[in-house]
């Protein structure tokens, strides 16, 4: 591994298609860290989000700020943790030397519930757009937050999507055994049972799973109609294509993990028609911002808005919301002003609870038609 000043340092002013301009000598630098895995089966997802900071940043700057009588320029360093929990935790440690006073981050839930520790022991802000595991934000940690949904709301929603509008009786379940996937798998199978579901089938893999066909053959035995799989995009399409080959007729169904257009792209649209997720937020062509959002990405980065980079652009602007109206660039003192007050975002309102979790945080499933993924329902 790089040491850190090279590993930070070669991430943020790196490869973002921008232009960095440097502060003059009177600003106040506000350093905001990202960290996210950037290479990869799940790099497309980072770099996702690492966008959506940017281009936060981007804007941050051009309003020129000023808090606490100071022009401040916000700077982007950025690492890698390569969605591994250990590297994470070493990530944290090295964004925190490197003088953030806040952190976007990270994207797994698996690696967020560790590094949690380092940012809330330094004083440092963490605040998450995609990691939903509810353990996150059970920690009580004061200086942690999450602009997102957590599982027990993905979990209970796909549920009860099975049950009462895909009207199923028996389904199968299938986890990588990560802090994320084994999470909403639970959730989902607590839920099921108690809407009057059979869980004909449990099986294991793992976030580096490519061959399911063994436990496919096991979970097509005994006939399935939906197959819930806890895990992330990369693994949920080499299901897909598996279950395909299989000759099985069952839907797919999961969090928002799956919940990726690169989903039908690795796929290779194998279960079209045939797939659904739950994710957090409502559609962003329906949010008001949305569409101009969308705009923005592509023409600064060349690339189209995957999944969580309006969360994450969202939770950025967020936190300077914070400093200005703390008046006050110090994480002890804007992380109190995210605990108790209330924020307009692009995503609608946002209030966090004495937890740090978004307050009535909205859910929307959505289904892959003609390899898109297509809005069904917001509550």
């Amino acid at each position: 591994m790089k040491s850190a000043l090279s590993l930070i340092a070669t991430v943020a002013l790196s490869g973002l298609g921008v232009a960095w301009t440097a502060p003059s000598v009177a600003d106040t630098v506000v350093k905001i860290g990202h960290a996210g895995p950037l290479t990869g089966s799940q790099a497309q997802s980072g770099k996702d989000d690492e966008r959506g900071v940017q281009l936060a940043i981007n804007e941050l700057n051009a309003r020129k700020m000023v808090i606490d009588g100071q022009p401040v320029t916000f700077q982007l360093i950025s690492a890698d943790d390569q969605a591994d929990p250990k590297v994470g935790v070493n990530v944290a440690q090295q964004l925190i030397d490197a003088g953030v006073v806040a952190v976007i981050g990270h994207y797994n839930s698996g690696v967020s519930i560790p590094a949690a520790r380092v940012y809330n022991d330094a004083h440092v802000v963490m605040i998450t757009g995609a990691s939903s595991n509810p353990a996150l934000t059970a920690l009580g940690f004061p200086y942690v937050f999450r602009l997102a949904t957590n599982d027990n709301e993905m979990g209970v929603r796909m549920a009860d999507y099975a049950a009462k509008t895909l009207k199923v009786k028996r389904v199968a379940v299938v986890d990588d055994r990560t802090a994320y996937g084994s999470g909403v798998a639970d959730v989902f199978i607590k839920q099921a049972t108690k809407d009057g579901l059979t869980v004909v089938a449990r099986e294991y893999g793992t976030d580096k799973s490519t061959d399911f066909k063994g436990i496919l053959t096991h979970v097509k035995a005994a006939n399935p109609q939906v197959v819930f799989y806890g895990g992330y995009y990369a693994q949920a399409a080499f299901l897909a294509r598996q279950m395909n080959d299989l000759g099985m007729k069952a839907a797919l169904v999961g969090g928002d993990g799956i919940c990726s257009p690169e989903f039908a792209t690795l796929s290779n649209n194998a279960l079209d028609g045939r797939m659904f997720c739950a994710q957090g937020g409502e559609p962003l062509d329906s949010l008001p911002a949305g569409k101009a959002f969308r705009e923005k990405f592509r023409s600064t980065f060349n690339a189209e808005v995957d999944t969580y980079s309006p969360a994450f652009y969202a939770a950025t602007l967020l936190v300077a919301d914070a400093m200005q109206k703390a008046n006050s660039t110090s994480a002890p003192v804007f992380s109190k002003v995210m605990s108790d007050a209330s924020f307009s975002s692009m995503l609608g309102p946002v209030k966090f609870d004495p937890q740090g979790d978004w307050v009535h945080a909205p859910v929307t499933v959505y289904r892959l038609t003609r390899s898109k993924l297509e809005p069904l329902a917001a509550q």
